[in-house]
């Protein structure tokens, strides 16, 4: 175990049922994740980019099972975690969390701050006594930057940067290996997106944590990054470690993506890469490679042959058979 990875995701496929409201027949079916595969080393952080509807949630939900996936495999620490029942699973998901996308929507507002933290606490055994817990609550919710009196407060009392601290406390009560961000800072404003993203960079090196980190801006995953996959379309067309990817990109995809990133240097020009076209819809997405009808390098083989991610140097993996 010492030299795997910690998150091994091998060709994890979701497939969601379309049907036709008449007898309720499948009659279609949306290729939300289609064949994604990577490696997250403990320590580590993932980001997962790619625009509104390239499958990225879906992909964090699906490691975790919150949403079961169609097919592949997640191993976590050498378990296999498609295959475990109920009870198994339960006990894993202290060692694997997630932080949400919408702090708004993801607190409940009749539950108080310390029983929305304490509550993975209390259900994995980790405090004795109400005291202990609280005590407990305390200290995570100081650790993220609140004070252990607002547990006694309700989320509707808070803004948005504080309640997904509370969010973040939440994930971290249970002491987790792997945590998985789902755009954690995309609902918020931009000074305070700094704020979140500052603080858990502190948490990965205090409690040595990992994370696979979703976000559709690829600006924000660039410091916090260890290595960045780039997804189209439900596939991951690009992984490479994260100062490559940014002064290199190979895919067509990943440049447009950079170049569309605001320079804050007005005297730093940056050529635009411009994609035409909409996205094809994921119930029936182009033969070959999927991002052949919006590519400006495209060739006639790319519509026919289905692009395979190729090592073209050292942990730079692409899926471009011009660039390959």
């Amino acid at each position: 175990m010492a030299d795997k990875p910690l998150l091994q995701v091998t060709n994890l496929t979701k497939y969601f049922p379309v049907k036709r409201a008449l007898f309720s027949r499948k009659v279609d079916r949306v290729h939300a994740v289609d064949g994604v595969s990577f490696d997250v080393e403990k320590g580590d952080t993932l980001g997962l980019v790619g625009e509104s509807g390239s499958g990225k949630s879906t992909t964090g939900r699906s490691i975790l099972r919150l949403i079961e996936p169609t097919s592949g495999q997640v191993n976590f620490e050498g378990k296999d975690v498609m295959s475990l029942d109920r009870h198994s699973l339960r006990h894993l998901r202290r060692d694997m969390q997630i932080i949400f996308q919408d702090p708004y929507a993801s607190l409940d507002p009749r539950m108080t701050v310390g029983s929305i933290v304490g509550e993975g606490i209390e259900i994995h055994g980790l405090a004795r006594t109400r005291r202990e817990r609280e005590e407990r609550v305390a200290h995570v919710l100081e650790t993220v930057g609140l004070s252990g009196d607002h547990m006694r407060r309700y989320a509707h009392e808070f803004s948005g940067g504080q309640r997904q601290r509370i969010g973040i406390a939440r994930a971290l009560a249970v002491n987790p290996k792997l945590i998985v961000a789902d755009e954690p800072v995309s609902a918020l404003d931009v000074s305070i997106q700094a704020q979140v993203i500052n603080l858990l960079e502190d948490l990965q090196k205090k409690f040595n944590l990992t994370y696979v980190f979703i976000a559709h801006d690829l600006s924000v995953v660039e410091h916090i990054s260890t290595r960045v996959a780039v997804m189209y379309l439900g596939k991951i067309v690009e992984i490479a470690p994260a100062r490559e990817l940014y002064s290199d990109p190979k895919h067509p995809y990943s440049e447009a993506l950079l170049s569309a990133v605001p320079i804050a240097d007005p005297s730093t020009k940056r050529m635009r890469v411009l994609v035409e076209g909409e996205v094809p819809s994921s119930i029936n997405p182009p033969s070959g490679c999927r991002f052949h009808t919006r590519c400006p390098i495209r060739v006639a083989a790319c519509s026919r042959n289905e692009q395979v991610l190729k090592e073209i140097s050292p942990g730079h993996w692409l899926a471009c058979q011009v660039r390959a």
